[in-house]
């Protein structure tokens, strides 16, 4: 009875330890064997790792790519504009040696350099490039972060910066900067529209300079425009090249002047003696004479 016992707590001890011996590592991972605290060489692959069991053990390290959102981080633009901004990292570890021995928390670690770096950018930046050229400002945060963290055998495959947040006055100076900007170029495109449209009626006033009629059938063709409307009212409009082109056509008219008769002159006053006055001369003083006398 005691050898049957013994039997099964041998067996028992001997299917703990191995199972205590034996670790599946997944194709994703590698893992990396740490023997009474110090390092194995060779690192171990996907699939069954026998260890010695109370002395060996085993860290698994994930071998794909980590995203890792950094927070927003308040900063100052280089042209004095407080921003918001926030971004992501994309990393993968290409040595887990260095990542199990040369860093305690590797993640953690990569998270505070992102943030360090980023608010690095912030400052070193302008508003205009966050917001227009990213390409730039994503490759220069990406050396930053990827500089120190080769030596913790982690590489920086992209980083992303994702939003940029303004102040709220801040937008509304942008968008009143925007509408000035459009304005501006419609009344550019108009302009140009205008000058355009006269450069091409000057050229038809030409044509019709030199062919008079043109000017009339344009004018019956917009007669016929106005009356397809079937309007009650028609307002014509009278050119004046039509009523000088009108009257170079009318030929000049004769004046007609009453002829005298024949042999019919013109009496003319006989010379009266000197010192002699006509009959009307002399009834003059006298009607002076009788009306000073009736007004006294």
């Amino acid at each position: 009875m005691i050898t049957v016992v013994l039997l099964i707590a041998i067996v028992t001890v001997g299917l703990l330890l191995l199972g205590s011996s034996v670790r599946v590592i997944n194709q994703y991972e590698r893992g990396v064997i740490m023997r009474f605290g110090r390092l194995r060489d060779a690192t171990r692959g996907p699939g069954l790792a026998l260890i010695a069991p109370m002395a060996d053990r085993l860290h698994k390290v994930n071998m794909q790519i980590v995203t890792m959102a950094i927070p927003a981080q308040d900063g100052i633009t280089r042209d004095n504009v407080t921003v918001k901004v926030d971004a992501v990292v994309y990393y993968r570890v290409v040595d887990p040696v260095r990542v199990v021995v040369g860093v305690q928390n590797y993640d953690y670690a990569i998270g505070q350099v992102a943030q360090a770096s980023l608010r690095s950018i912030i400052g070193k930046s302008d508003l205009d490039d966050l917001l227009s050229n990213r390409e730039r400002l994503n490759q220069g945060l990406e050396l930053m972060i990827d500089s120190p963290a080769l030596d913790w055998g982690v590489h920086i495959d992209r980083v992303e910066i994702k939003d940029v947040a303004l102040p709220d006055t801040m937008k509304r100076s942008m968008s009143r900067q925007a509408e000035a900007e459009r304005e501006r170029r419609s009344r550019v495109i108009t302009a140009d529209g205008e000058l355009q449209a006269s450069q091409k009626l000057a050229q038809a006033a030409e044509v019709m300079t030199e062919h008079p009629a043109a000017l009339q059938l344009r004018l019956l063709q917009t007669v016929v425009e106005v009356a397809a409307e079937k309007n009650s009212t028609l307002v014509l409009p009278f050119p004046v090249e039509l009523l000088r082109f009108l009257e170079r056509s009318t030929p000049p008219e004769t004046s007609f002047e009453p002829t005298e008769p024949a042999g019919a002159t013109e009496e003319e006053p006989a010379e009266l003696p000197h010192g002699e006055m006509t009959e009307a001369e002399a009834t003059r003083p006298a009607a002076v004479a009788s009306s000073t006398h009736a007004a006294g």
